[in-house]
């Protein structure tokens, strides 16, 4: 049960960055009602609203293809018919890696809350 429920975070961050990313790549992320929360001068600068686009899409998308790696481990523990296992370092690096991808789809919200500057 475990490893279904690491194979369905891993998943579903997949998706909420790649979600993430195609906003970016619309260029809407200025957008309140579909975008994020940016400062009002990114808002106002041409400019800075493009490069806080591509910030989004192209960090968003690398956490997106980031997140889809375990998967591969994860699914070949379960359609194993329980002759494999992840030892306790296994579940550790797992989650260490989902932080480091959780870290890199972060770093764009943060690095746009700092373009103004």
């Amino acid at each position: 049960m475990a490893y279904v429920f690491i194979l369905c975070c891993f998943i579903v961050l997949a998706l909420v960055t790649l979600l993430a990313a195609r906003v970016g790549h619309r260029g809407k992320v200025c957008d309140r009602g579909v975008g994020y929360e940016v400062p009002d001068e990114v808002k106002r600068d041409p400019a800075l609203r493009e490069r806080a686009n591509r910030l989004v899409a192209h960090w968003c998308t690398g956490a997106a293809i980031l997140s889809l790696a375990p998967l591969i481990p994860v699914g070949n523990v379960l359609f194993s018919d329980g002759d494999r296992a992840i030892g306790t370092g296994g579940l550790l690096a797992f989650a260490a890696y989902g932080l480091i991808v959780v870290v890199v789809a972060g770093y764009p919200f943060e690095k746009i809350k700092h373009l103004a500057r």
